[in-house]
């Protein structure tokens, strides 16, 4: 059956998107507030921060999810200080909390990475006293864990800032031109890579629909770049970001990168001219906005 019961559209475009909204509630369980998420930084957050109810809405609409169930989301993003509800006459808002804007911006610089980071060999060891540390914070920073409470990561050009992350610890710096192959099985390689050939699979189709001429109204046009979008930091943010002479051979990482670069650029200009409609204000750092993906 296919969703909402509607027959498959003769628009290869609009077909391949309609695809991709089963293919979101395919997978159990829609976490609707993820989405949300998914929207703020990719689409709110350039343009100010602040979107209107109605405007989400709309979005979330088209992808198959009920306005009760995006209330209930906001509620719980805003119950976790990641947003702020506010009123503007008979109308709600939401923007961004400031206690959510540091992760904002280490999640996008990942997510619209040009490609792996640049390394020069050097390496950075930390040692967590007795009592432990705070690992997640560490995984977020890129380090991953060796055995008990030691951490390693490769320093690479731009990595996230581990300041806070190591406080306490014991640290490491050093060099080494010597990469063992075992030193592979310390990433979770193969479970990312499984995801990128996912993500290849599942967007594809829109891909190759697009450049074939194929095209979308804004609003379609926005909802297929939410969902491209939502699946690729789904995958880029449990990928450790390795420089590329530590990725396995054969890695599908960057073959997915590709794809997604090329089918933002395409959605790109009618997706912000549903935005300017809806009434978000201009991108703010246009210059930043557009280098995304290294475009």
């Amino acid at each position: 059956m296919r969703f909402y019961g509607m027959d498959m559209p003769s628009n290869p475009a609009e077909a391949a998107l309609q695809q991709l909204i089963e293919r979101l509630h395919e997978r159990g369980r829609l976490r609707v507030w993820s989405l949300v998420i998914t929207i703020f930084g990719d689409a709110v957050v350039p343009h100010g921060g602040r979107v209107a109810l109605g405007t989400l809405q709309e979005i979330v609409g088209r992808l198959g999810v009920e306005p009760g169930a995006l209330r209930t989301a906001l509620s719980r993003l805003a119950g976790d200080h990641w947003v702020i509800r506010e009123r503007d006459g008979r109308n709600s808002f939401y923007r961004l909390a400031e206690e959510g804007r540091h992760s904002f911006d280490l999640a996008t610089r990942r997510i619209y990475s040009a490609g792996p980071p640049d390394w020069n060999g050097a390496w950075i060891v930390a040692i967590a006293p007795p009592g432990g540390t705070d690992a997640r914070a560490l995984a977020e920073a890129g380090f991953v864990r060796v055995e008990g409470g030691v951490y390693l990561r490769p320093e690479t050009a731009g990595a996230i800032p581990a300041g806070e992350a190591l406080s306490g610890m014991l640290v490491i710096h050093g060099a080494s031109a010597d990469h063992p192959e075992t030193m592979r099985s310390l990433w979770p390689s193969a479970e990312v890579a499984g995801a990128y050939g996912g993500f290849i699979d599942a967007v594809g189709p829109l891909a190759a629909a697009l450049e074939r001429g194929s095209t979308l109204p804004p609003l379609k046009a926005m909802a297929a770049r939410t969902l491209v979008i939502h699946h690729w930091r789904r995958i880029v943010l449990r990928d450790p970001g390795l420089p590329s002479t530590l990725l396995p051979p054969d890695w599908p990482g960057e073959e997915a990168r590709a794809l997604v670069r090329t089918v933002y650029r395409v959605l790109l200009q009618p997706s912000e001219e549903w935005l300017d409609k809806a009434g978000l204000p201009p991108v703010a750092d246009r210059r930043a906005f557009m280098a995304r993906f290294g475009s």
